[in-house]
């Protein structure tokens, strides 16, 4: 998620954005300093799903007309972001979220037309290298053996995870350290969208994930950017990024940002347990 203060300033100055430190470092490997705009081509060591989420963003509010620029500071961001996106202290959020959730903050919150649709959202069941049994897991049933880890506060992932027959779904609410459970082999899975490494293995730090081979689950939800409607900019960024999108979808840049970047897998190359 993405923080933002803005003070009453002309266009020509940046709009401070904080934005979760792994998520920083990534998006800055990936653009190395280049102009958002011109970027047409994603593919790239560190690029991933919110890493195209921002770019994406960027480049739909330009299409549309939204001239402002953005200076980045990382931090480790949970998510009171939406509180405040609620009071207008966050103009918008360049991590997508579903549908679902956003559904439930509208009377706050203008949200985007869809730049995942639904039904396009497929994750790995991502685990750590050592979990011999775990990689081994071939359809549905095999899950009553293994542990997960989400957050409640994803609607649809938690509402999806829970219909799966999971030995147990474990709630933690911080995204990375869902992540070290995992590979401390506390917990058996976390389901993330597919890297963009060869491989598809997921690293940071000391966090080293890989997928189980030639299995994913769905997520029959969209995403959607969302903004504050309190916030000074909200409408003029709405209508922005609107049009923006729009062009971008026509120009098949969506859903070549998100199958170069790993996220958007060949369906017929894989078995979606909950088809």
């Amino acid at each position: 998620m993405l923080m933002f203060f803005y003070s009453n300033a002309s266009e020509a100055e940046d709009i401070i954005i904080y934005i979760r430190d792994d998520v920083y470092e990534d998006y800055q490997a990936f653009v190395d300093g280049k102009d958002i705009a011109t970027i047409n081509d994603f593919q790239g060591k560190t690029v991933r799903r919110d890493v195209i989420d921002m770019i994406l963003a960027q480049k739909a509010l330009k299409l549309g007309g939204f001239n402002h620029s953005f200076k980045y500071i990382p931090g480790k961001l949970n998510f009171r972001n939406t509180k405040m996106l609620q009071q207008g202290k966050l103009l918008i959020s360049f991590d997508s979220y579903w549908l679902s959730d956003a559904n439930a903050l509208e009377s706050d919150i203008y949200i985007s037309d869809a730049v995942i649709k639904k039904g396009e959202y497929v994750a790995g069941l991502y685990t750590s290298p050592k979990n011999k049994a775990a990689l081994n897991i071939k359809k549905l049933e095999d899950l009553s053996r293994f542990t997960a880890v989400s957050t409640p506060k994803w609607r649809t992932d938690w509402q999806t995870l829970s219909q799966l027959p999971l030995k147990q779904l474990v709630a933690e609410d911080e995204w990375l350290s869902m992540a070290r459970m995992v590979n401390l082999m506390w917990i058996d899975i976390i389901f993330m969208p597919f890297n963009s490494t060869k491989d598809k293995t997921f690293s940071m730090d000391k966090i080293t994930l890989i997928p189980v081979e030639n299995v994913a689950i769905k997520f029959d939800d969209s995403r959607h950017f969302v903004l504050s409607k309190k916030h000074p900019l909200g409408a003029q960024a709405f209508q922005a990024i609107n049009i923006g999108l729009k062009k971008l979808r026509e120009q098949k840049l969506i859903t070549k940002a998100y199958t170069q970047a790993g996220f958007f897998v060949d369906r017929n190359k894989i078995n979606i347990l909950n088809n």
